[in-house]
């Protein structure tokens, strides 16, 4: 392959170096979050809670504000060095945003919640995708595709796009694994979009009512011991996110313990 090789003919000259930017900037920020936020809840470092007249602010806010300055840059500005300081202002602020996607899916502060792991599937989720789209798999924007490699590449983003489907409906039963693998093995997907909803997704809120039999068999199921991928995928998501706060227990009468701990990210 000429012309500098699949560097310069899948990443220069299609323009994707913002994108490649962006990503080194959404890892490397979600990383050095996380890092710093259990620091602060194990009471390390000289890190702590950032607060505005007694109010917690949440990562999540200079996040949006960076999403949103990201976005006008790309949109507003010449092209150049413009476009790749987008993709970093971009990867910073929804590195910080999805850090906290469970808050926002919640509408509660679950950080350190179980319920908390959304917001790690969901970081593994969009690298997933971003990481998918460097690799070159899109035809647009790549010069002298020969015509079979650009059928193939056409029904690679036929099948991303119809498997965007399966993923979504995973997320919404709560398989986040399985939706962050069917990113690249479509089968998961489709699998996880088939099985029964975890207990206390949005599918589960949504189609499951109270007392229902696929209610009772997603519970049956939950309360099962986990297989060894769920055991190997907690494990990992502890390294990456940190051991969840355990569920609240009475602390006296008509009192209980605070499930979020001192620092909430």
């Amino acid at each position: 392959m000429g012309g500098g090789g699949w560097w310069h003919r899948d990443i220069v000259e299609p323009g994707k170096a913002p994108l490649l930017l962006c990503l080194v900037a959404f890892i490397v920020t979600f990383l050095v979050t996380r890092t710093i936020v259990r620091l602060i809840r194990a009471g390390r470092g000289p890190f702590g809670n950032v607060s505005a007249g007694g109010m917690h602010v949440h990562h999540v806010v200079p996040g949006t504000v960076l999403v949103v300055v990201g976005g006008l840059i790309a949109l507003g500005a010449p092209g150049g060095a413009w476009r790749g300081a987008a993709g970093i202002v971009f990867g910073i602020g929804a590195a910080l945003v999805l850090d906290e996607f469970a808050l926002i899916l919640h509408l509660s502060d679950v950080y350190w919640a179980q319920a908390g792991r959304a917001s790690v599937n969901a970081v593994l989720l969009a690298a997933g995708v971003m990481g998918c789209v460097l690799l070159g798999f899109s035809p647009l924007g790549v010069n002298d595709v020969r015509h079979y490699e650009w059928a193939v590449r056409v029904e690679v983003m036929t099948i991303a796009a119809v498997s965007l489907l399966f993923v979504v409906i995973s997320l919404l039963k709560g398989k986040y694994g399985m939706a962050l693998l069917g990113v690249f093995l479509v089968p998961l997907a489709l699998i996880g979009s088939v099985r029964l909803a975890r207990p206390n997704s949005p599918w589960d809120h949504w189609f499951y009512p109270a007392g229902s039999r696929k209610a009772d068999r997603a519970a049956e199921r939950e309360a099962q011991r986990p297989p060894l991928v769920v055991r190997v995928r907690t494990k990992v998501e502890n390294v990456l996110a940190g051991a969840p706060t355990a569920p609240a227990t009475p602390a006296g009468v008509g009192g209980t313990t605070a499930p979020g701990g001192p620092a909430d990210g």
